[in-house]
């Protein structure tokens, strides 16, 4: 592990909590670590949490960016997706999400960041600008 991830462990997670689940074994792989994709879909909603409120209405997601595993996710974990704002385009915002997850002791550890490009949408599905 690089030492930023270390640091950003330290500081705690960034962004509200936008969504928050639990890992279950139907989600691993036969050594009980969840699936990247389960993982990636559950940031994708997180996201589009964030994007849908700032965009008030509908968002499509158009990009993963970005997307950084640090650490396996155990069946049982208590994952707590995080969304932050990175910026907003004329109907595009970019948006990091990142995931912690919790032990029975308390202890949050981050085990995967990524970073996300939703547009606002109208009704027939084309972009719009998002509204202040």
């Amino acid at each position: 592990m690089s030492a930023p991830h270390d640091d950003d462990e330290v500081a705690g997670p960034g962004g509200e909590l936008a969504l928050q689940t639990i890992a279950m074994p139907k989600d691993a792989n036969y050594l009980g670590d969840i699936f990247g994709g389960w993982l990636l879909s559950q940031m994708d909603l997180a996201g589009a949490v964030l994007a849908r409120r700032t965009a008030r209405g509908r968002i499509a997601t158009v990009a993963v960016d970005s997307m950084v595993f640090l650490r396996p996710v155990p069946v049982g974990a208590v994952v707590s997706c995080y969304a932050r704002l990175l910026s907003i385009g004329r109907s595009s915002m970019q948006v990091m999400v990142e995931v912690w997850v919790g032990d029975f002791a308390g202890e949050q550890q981050k085990v995967t960041e990524g970073k996300f490009t939703f547009v606002a949408i109208d009704e027939n599905g084309r972009t719009r600008a998002v509204q202040p």
